[in-house]
């Protein structure tokens, strides 16, 4: 008999589209507008997450230093993602005991605008081995790869992950 996965991250195929797993060596909150934290599966309207949200980091210490990677990977609809995946953020040189506003942004924050259907936006942390180490950086924002950009940068495995769904706001909801 198999075994039915209850990890929202294998449910909601974040592992499996995305990364090929996560190892939730610590622990990551996203918060937006200072008071809407990101649960894995819970909605958001495109509305409430035009800006920057806050990303705090829990368990690390302040030896430690991770990357934190945003993407869409349902491009440009989750029923035929041929663009997968699209790149929204990426921080890094993250303290580990402090939140994302402390790192290195070296992709800007781009809020999400689906157009057709419900999307995924994925938050992943990475540790990295030490300060710096994170060199390749991507040049474009459409088929990004994350599996890739962590090899390419020696990151392994995310350490934390969460992730919400979006879709394009009616007219009507938007009043």
């Amino acid at each position: 008999m198999a075994r039915i996965s209850s990890d929202p991250l294998v449910v909601g195929r974040v592992i499996g589209d995305v990364v090929d797993n996560v190892t939730q060596a610590v622990k990551m909150t996203v918060t937006y507008n200072s008071n809407k934290q990101v649960y894995n599966g819970h909605e958001f309207f495109p509305s409430a997450v035009t800006i920057k949200p806050k990303v705090d980091v829990h368990g690390g210490d302040m030896r430690s230093f991770f990357t934190l990677v945003m993407t869409d990977p349902d491009v440009p609809g989750p029923s035929d993602p041929y663009l997968r995946e699209h790149l929204h953020w990426i921080v890094t040189d993250i303290p580990g005991t402090t939140d994302a506003t402390f790192g290195q942004e070296i992709v800007g924050y781009e809020m999400p605008r689906p157009n057709i259907g419900i999307h995924r936006f994925v938050f992943m942390l990475f540790k990295q081995k030490r300060r710096g180490s994170v060199v390749s950086v991507p040049s474009y924002r459409d088929q990004f790869n994350t599996r890739m950009f962590a090899h390419e940068n020696d990151l392994g495995l995310p350490v934390a992950a969460v992730f919400f769904n979006c879709q394009r706001e009616t007219a009507a909801r938007r009043r």
